[in-house]
């Protein structure tokens, strides 16, 4: 490790914690219906889209309505995918002549973007029309982040109100998440990025002459618009089969850094929305502070492993960190930042393949993913993810003073807390039954590109990614099979579904509870005490569930390395 790097990791940090504030006021704003700097231009188109739907800003919704009204929407989504991919073969902005998707990977990539998950067993450059990338891809993209965004305003809301009966209303929440959110930021962040060299065209793709005068063809297209909206959005999903590490997807330490920063951007700052909802900022710092803890952490070990580099290759008398499969503009420090962020923030784009990372940096991303990526987590998914963590540990706290839990008013009750622990514990069931069928069926076997334990952690990082909604791979895995497509799929339907239900459950339950005022005997949630009880209860519920699975894979394959032993 170097002074340099961790300057270069503080500059980042600095910069996100600067913008949660503003950025969170006009989130704030944009859901109170408040007026914002857009509002002349946008309130018109609101409110038209608002007459075609049929719904209005003032009509509000019974949970278990918001719930049947984003899942027909989801649903709609992915038909609507998976069709525009059956179909391509047929369909206009084909300069490629690219064929129709094969139903199994059409399925698989339906489940993947319209869960905000971006898993690709396929190369898009290689296998997706633009019109598939931009009507298709790009569009869930969108709305998959809008979707998560809303459920965790939802959530906030029952801690909120009280007294009431509904949370919100699910079409104007999603509606003003895209229109005042999305789509604004990524029309200025799609600008950059063409200035700082990204393609954005409708053309063919290029034939060149190299040097040698041999014949070469360099995939282009609407790349910019989608890497705009894959970071802020964390979905992830690559233009390119390189993703980020594509000098069209980040031709630069500029955009790099630009990248990074726009994956934590709307996660980080909807901790200062929850705080200003609920009428006490220091709450939502908390979260943070909690969210912040597990992330140095996790920065500071997957930088340290990568920096120290890999002993057998010590052992050939090469000193130095391990490169393998990072890009040298961006080294080691900005590669294991990067696979920090993006699995922290269920985001899943990479600019260096975590495969090649050494055992124990490569075990980082593998832990942020399953402790329910809720280290900021992805846009929305990361708050609700942490407040299905803060229903255990107030519940905790209760049960060692002998009080009833309590958190902001609310008394937490059986079934907030069965709620809860539903959400928490399907991300496992999901991850390691899938993990442990794949690793005894030849069919899964074969797939694997390595033996041993990084084996194992191939197929262990797939179904984690799948269930945790985040995308990335440790690339050896060969996913594009009828096994892995149609499992791996149903983990992401899983991950999302059976965690965003339970969290609306919770928030119809607490939006119809009084508010109790605060006693000399209430549990202070916004100290340090009760951040180090949050990490404690994250770490621990985490742990006890997934560590027998890091002790077969990285662990494992870290001892081994460190004997001078190979797989």
């Amino acid at each position: 490790m170097t002074l340099n790097g961790w300057i270069q990791i503080l500059v980042y940090c600095g910069i996100v914690v600067l913008l949660v504030k503003p950025l969170g006021g006009y989130m704030h704003r944009v859901f109170n219906g408040d007026r914002t700097l857009l509002s002349p231009f946008l309130r018109p188109l609101e409110r038209g889209l608002y007459r075609i739907c049929g719904t209005s800003e003032r009509e509000e919704q019974h949970w278990t309505t918001y719930a049947v009204a984003l899942l027909l929407f989801n649903l709609a989504g992915f038909l609507v995918l998976y069709a525009l991919q059956r179909l391509q073969g047929s369909l206009p902005y084909n300069p490629a002549g690219m064929t129709a998707v094969e139903p199994g990977l059409a399925f698989n990539t339906a489940a993947s973007f319209m869960t905000n998950t971006n898993w690709q067993n396929y190369g898009g450059e290689s296998t997706m029309s633009y019109l598939v990338q931009m009507a298709g891809l790009t569009v869930q993209n969108f709305v998959s982040a809008a979707n998560g965004i809303a459920i965790a305003i939802a959530l906030i809301r029952g801690f909120a109100r009280a007294s009431s009966k509904s949370i919100g209303n699910f079409w104007v929440d999603m509606t003003r998440s895209t229109l005042y959110l999305l789509l604004p930021f990524c029309i200025v962040l799609t600008l950059v990025y063409v200035w700082l060299g990204m393609p954005q065209t409708l053309g063919a793709y290029v034939n060149a002459t190299t040097l040698e005068g041999a014949q070469q063809t360099i995939a282009v297209g609407p790349v910019a618009s989608q890497v705009a909206i894959k970071m802020l959005g964390t979905n992830g999903g690559g233009f390119f089969n390189a993703n980020a590490a594509h000098p069209f997807e980040n031709p630069d330490a500029i955009s790099n850094l630009i990248q990074m920063v726009s994956i934590f951007a709307i996660g980080a700052a909807l901790t200062n929305v929850f705080g200003r909802m609920i009428g006490n900022q220091r709450q939502g710092w908390a979260i943070l502070s909690a969210m912040g803890v597990m992330f140095i952490a996790g920065v500071a070990i997957c930088y340290w492993a990568e920096a120290a580099g890999n002993p057998l290759v010590h052992a050939l008398g090469i000193d130095g960190g391990n490169m393998e499969g990072k890009e040298s503009r961006f080294g080691i420090a900005l590669s294991a930042l990067f696979a920090v962020i993006t699995t922290a923030a269920s985001c899943g784009a990479v600019n260096a393949m975590h495969g090649s990372f050494t055992a124990l940096g490569g075990m980082i991303p593998i832990i942020n993913m399953q402790l329910g990526e809720v280290i900021v987590g992805g846009v929305g998914a990361g708050l609700y993810g942490i407040l299905m963590y803060i229903v255990i540990a107030v519940f905790v706290a209760g049960l060692m003073v002998g009080r009833t839990p309590e958190y902001l008013g609310k008394k937490i009750e059986a079934k907030e807390v069965k709620m809860a622990m539903l959400a928490i514990l399907c991300l496992p069931l999901a991850m390691l039954i899938f993990t442990a069928i794949a690793v005894v069926l030849p069919t899964g076997v074969a797939s694997m590109g390595n033996a041993g334990p990084h084996g194992f952690s191939e197929v262990l990082y797939a179904y984690t990614s799948a269930a945790a909604n985040n995308g990335s791979a440790f690339g050896g895995l060969s996913g594009n099979t009828p096994w892995y497509n149609i499992t791996i799929g149903i983990g992401m339907l899983m991950g999302r579904f059976l965690v965003i239900i339970p969290a609306l459950a919770i928030a119809g339950s607490l939006v119809a509870k009084k508010t109790v005022p605060a006693s000399a005997g209430t549990f202070p949630t916004d100290g340090p005490l009760f951040v180090g009880l949050l990490v404690g209860v994250i770490l621990i519920v985490g742990g006890l569930t997934f560590f027998p699975a890091l002790a077969v894979g990285p662990i494992i394959e870290h001892l081994a390395m460190a004997h001078g032993q190979t797989f």
